[in-house]
């Protein structure tokens, strides 16, 4: 019912523009899209024109190509991944200043929970150690 009531408004609203309004926007519609139909098929045919004067000398290349391309890829990715460590590295440095300053960096708290229940379980386990300790001399 909704679909219906908006398809009446969309004509009317259609029918009270004039005419030349109408045709103007056709013309544009198709003007816009004829000229990007154009410009993709030019697109289409300039690639398959490149690519095929480009593989004969690819297939000739490639013994050369292929090693350089594998070699510039590994010099890439080795160095994106120091990048990315030396700003791990960096940031590490600077929450252990933070930290060590008393400034209360994120995840602070917590690092205080895990190193209290690592001290309680040390004193526990110290305490066991000692009292089977005493047990083996004692018996």
């Amino acid at each position: 019912m909704a679909e219906h009531y908006q398809q009446q408004q969309r004509q009317q609203s259609q029918q009270g523009q004039p005419l030349s309004h109408q045709v103007v926007k056709a013309a544009t519609a198709v003007t816009a899209g004829g000229s990007l139909l154009v410009l993709s098929g030019l697109t289409s045919a300039g690639t398959v024109v490149a690519l095929a004067l480009a593989t004969p000398l690819l297939v000739i290349f490639s013994p050369v190509l292929v090693p350089a391309a594998i070699t510039v890829c590994l010099l890439l990715t080795g160095f994106v991944a120091s990048g990315g460590f030396g700003a791990a590295g960096l940031t590490v440095f600077m929450w252990m200043y933070r930290y060590m300053t008393g400034q209360k960096p994120p995840g602070a708290e917590q690092l205080e929970q895990a190193r209290s229940k690592l001290a309680g379980k040390a004193r526990e386990m110290k305490d066991r150690a000692e009292h089977f300790g005493q047990q083996q001399t004692g018996s």
